[in-house]
């Protein structure tokens, strides 16, 4: 995600170091590197234009003060700041107040919009404890019925159709009517795209809104478009004055010229951002966290958070008991696999943890790398998997055939899940991570009980 923003960007850091102090020179040598790190990046250059004029106003200011801090800190500290403000300043909520609250989806067609419903039903279900409808108002493209009711079946969440009617006013109507009906307090309506933007759309889109007066109106944009996407976002707002954005694929080869531009140019907040095909790869956009992605200083809260809606405490309690006896087994290595691959994209997890985004910059790391361990696992019998000490020669060799890897690939995962074994019951001895496992109290009992 924005890894030659972040890479021109750090350039342009570079060009202080060594420096002892912020100059007007060094400043505007800086300056000029970060504004055409944003023009390549596809942010329009009257924008990368005023941004970077802040920038300078701000470091001019600091010349005389902060001498402890390094320049290229500084101006870290100081871009960083006018990113956030660039982006939005901070998150902004989405307006589900009403019986039942209406979403409409709006966008391009191939933006990411179906997708988008599919994710922000799951994320309202899952994370804000509501009973959701999708609707499907895209008369036109063909399988659009098809696939959003596939999506519903993939989160859970029931879709409203009528394959036979092709006026997406009388289907969304009906669809909040039928509702009101069956006690669903959410309905988000994913109405039809085109390719390109035309009256016929404007049109349609604009009679849907006026018709079932929507509480929020968010508008799709693909961030791989750049700034494409900031000129089709201005367009919509003109017809439809929507209430936020959405940026889907940021996964993909984003230069960031969306994500930076948008709120300036429409005035509106960026108030979801979407990651890859998975369905719970959703997530709520804050500004600041986006700001040391892009500054390549991680996004470790986002990174906490998904790890806590996996956690399960009752587990955590009883996987703490097991490695303090060293009896972490094959059963308890593959459960935690399952929970990180529901974390989201691997990549993106490990981009999250501040430093690994250079580390992982040139891997090709996606969620299959936990393939050929789970296959190891799966053709072990379930005596096996529950005592690891049981893996002799002829038993190697049998799993080797079941899971087609060979018994180098046996050995190397075997030694490897032994040493990791052996750590982590190092590890739960120290006082220090005692205490981190298994929520603090029990963790301080059973140290209690060992003396």
């Amino acid at each position: 995600m924005f890894e030659s923003l972040s890479d021109r960007l750090e350039g342009a850091f570079k060009t202080l170091r060594g420096d002892g102090k912020l100059t007007e020179i060094n400043i505007a040598q800086s300056i000029k590197e970060i504004r055409r790190a944003l023009v390549s990046a596809d942010v329009n250059y009257k924008i990368a234009k005023e941004f970077t004029d802040k920038i300078k106003d701000k470091a001019l200011g600091t010349e005389n003060v902060l001498k402890a801090v390094k320049p290229g800190e500084l101006m870290v500290k100081i871009v960083m700041d006018e990113l956030v403000s660039l982006m939005g300043g901070q998150a902004a909520g989405i307006n589900i107040k009403g019986e039942p609250a209406v979403v409409l989806i709006a966008g391009l067609q191939g933006s990411g919009k179906t997708t988008f419903s599919g994710k922000l039903a799951l994320h309202l279900r899952t994370k804000r404890n509501k009973k959701p409808l999708l609707v499907a108002c895209d008369v036109y493209r063909p399988a659009a019925i098809d696939q959003i009711t596939v999506l519903g079946e993939q989160v859970g969440v029931p879709v409203y159709k009528e394959v036979e009617n092709k006026n997406p006013v009388e289907i969304a109507l009906k669809a909040i009517k039928y509702a009101q009906d069956n006690k669903h307090d959410v309905v988000i309506v994913d109405t039809a795209g085109r390719l390109a933007i035309d009256e016929a759309m404007m049109e349609e889109i604009s009679n849907v809104k006026n018709a079932i007066l929507p509480n929020e109106t968010l508008f799709v944009v693909d961030s791989m478009t750049g700034q494409d996407a900031v000129n089709t976002a201005k367009a919509f707002n003109e017809v439809i004055n929507y209430d936020g954005v959405v940026l889907t694929k940021l996964d993909g080869d984003t230069r960031g010229g969306a994500a930076l531009s948008v709120k300036y140019t429409v005035g509106k907040p960026i108030k979801f951002v979407s990651t890859g095909e998975q369905m719970d790869t959703l997530d709520v956009f804050h500004p600041d966290r986006m700001a040391q992605r892009i500054l390549g200083m991680g996004d470790i809260v986002s990174f906490v958070e998904r790890a806590q809606e996996q956690f399960d405490e009752e587990e955590a309690k009883r996987l703490e008991k097991k490695i303090r006896k060293n009896k972490f087994d094959f059963n308890d290595f593959l459960s935690q696999l399952a929970q990180i691959r529901k974390m989201g994209d691997l990549k993106s997890l490990m981009n999250m943890i501040p430093g690994m985004s250079k580390m992982t910059k040139n891997l090709d790391i996606d969620n299959s790398a936990f393939n050929k361990v789970e296959a190891i696992i799966l053709s072990m019998t379930p005596q096996e998997r529950s005592n690891p000490e049981l893996l002799n020669i002829s038993r190697k060799k049998r799993i080797a055939q079941g899971c087609g890897q060979t018994m180098d690939d046996i050995n190397r995962f075997i030694k490897q899940f032994d040493q990791m074994r052996k750590m982590m019951h190092k590890l739960s001895k120290s006082p220090g991570m005692a205490g981190m496992m298994g929520g603090g109290a029990g963790g301080g009992r059973g140290r209690g009980r060992r003396r």
